[in-house]
């Protein structure tokens, strides 16, 4: 059960890592974001894809270009996820 958990939270991290660069520099492009996460293509082009369906980025001729509703997620991320830690904690107290 907690493998599932695992994967989830890897896979989290990617698309983070990957939302994060996009709001700092985009536009930018496949190349130069596997470049800068130094991360598979394959991988990138996932992450891109999951996020733009997410309304998180919009792929434009120049590259990737972050939303108002990245940059709103990126604000609220770090009490976001406190909250969940806090949810976490709780779970393994019991």
């Amino acid at each position: 059960m907690l493998d599932k958990l695992s994967g989830e939270v890897e896979l989290l991290q990617r698309h983070l890592a990957v939302m994060r660069v996009v709001a700092k520099i985009g536009p930018i492009g496949i190349m130069k974001l596997t470049e800068e996460l130094s991360q598979p293509q394959h991988r990138i082009r996932y992450s891109l894809r999951i996020l733009e369906q997410m309304q998180y980025i919009k792929a434009t001729p120049a590259g990737a270009v972050a939303t108002p509703k990245a940059y709103e997620m990126l604000k609220n991320f770090d009490a976001d996820l406190d909250k969940l830690i806090e949810s976490l904690e709780a779970l393994h107290r019991n």
